[in-house]
């Protein structure tokens, strides 16, 4: 079991957010939830679209990386900035936030996957609701980074909201908290299981029912996400929904993709405490995909997208777009 005095400040900031505000970043309970408005999603409902942290604080979560990774490049240390963005928190100041709207593009364009996941399951006759600001953190950070305690504490708590908002089954989009919610929380202990299946999933197994066509003729790459792969085994479901796409190429790197894809160098609070290093697993990851010819790389990790964006941005490189597969098949959803 991990002692909380000596993790690196980065991992202890998030959390201690997630501990005390139920989200990564420490956002007042219910912001993330503002990207499904308008969307009309009951709360009720036996199958449920989990969000996550990852796309419904995305804006501010790549505004609190960046700045993490100018301080880590300048005289000012990450672990002093860190140990001081605890205290306007404590004040109840929200610091990555008022940091993003000064820094951000504005608006909530990073929560666009989520709105086209709603559409095309929808458009997939499949009948969901939505938990808006009663949806739970699934913690995971805190199982990956060693406080096993604090996590067991967590899981329970998160099995037993689910249990009594009467969810039976799970359609999540973020690869680690989809796994989190399968493995690490309802899998355990001798719990009632709740179904839990990823996206891609869902989308593969009705596909034949999708006619799908692409606005224009597109050359795109596909980056693995760690986890979707590795610890789902989901790398062939992506690549047969891309291919089912009329005017998409997919076309890849030789040998890094599928379970041998090489890493983008986020995950797991790496980029809080190596940002360098961090930083350094994008720039040669996107230079793989890039090198494909590929016009618009294709994921399925909030975590990735930033970090493939960053490393564009190191590469200066030019006409490249970074997109979650939902956002690609909602585009060639054709009405």
């Amino acid at each position: 079991m991990a002692n909380k005095k000596l993790l690196p400040p980065g991992l202890a900031y998030l959390a201690d957010n997630i501990t005390s505000k139920h989200n990564i970043l420490g956002a007042a309970r219910g912001t993330g939830a503002r990207w499904a408005k308008d969307l009309n999603l009951p709360k009720e409902a036996e199958t449920i679209f989990f969000a996550g942290c990852g796309y419904q604080y995305a804006s501010d979560l790549e505004s609190l990386m960046s700045l993490i990774r100018k301080v880590d490049k300048s005289a000012i240390s990450t672990e002093l900035t860190i140990n001081l963005a605890s205290v306007p928190k404590k004040l109840g100041i929200d610091a990555a936030g008022i940091y993003s709207r000064v820094m951000s593009r504005g608006g909530d364009t990073e929560a666009q996957p989520l709105r086209d996941s709603v559409k095309i399951l929808r458009k997939l006759g499949v009948e969901f609701g939505y938990l808006a600001d009663d949806e739970p953190c699934c913690g995971a950070l805190l199982h990956y980074i060693g406080l096993h305690q604090e996590f067991s504490q967590h899981a329970q708590e998160v099995y037993d909201q689910l249990k009594s908002s009467g969810v039976k089954q799970i359609i999540g989009i973020i690869p680690s908290c989809t796994y989190a919610l399968r493995q690490l929380i309802t899998n355990r202990d001798g719990r009632s299981n709740l179904e839990v299946k990823h996206f891609c999933q869902v989308v593969a197994e009705k596909l034949p029912s999708l006619k799908l066509q692409f606005p224009r003729k597109v050359k795109v790459t596909y980056h693995d996400p760690c986890q979707l792969t590795r610890y789902f085994g989901l790398a062939e479901e992506p690549r047969r929904i891309l291919r089912a796409i009329q005017n998409v190429e997919l076309v890849e790197p030789d040998h890094a993709k599928g379970e041998w894809a090489t890493c983008c160098g986020g995950g797991a609070g790496f980029e809080a405490v190596f940002p360098e290093l961090s930083e350094i697993l994008a720039v040669n990851r996107a230079k793989e995909l890039t090198d494909t010819g590929a016009e618009i790389i294709v994921t399925q990790c909030p975590g990735c997208i930033m970090q493939l964006k960053a490393g564009l941005k190191e590469l200066d490189t030019r006409g490249v777009e970074v997109l979650d597969l939902a956002q690609i098949v909602a585009m060639a959803i054709e009405e």
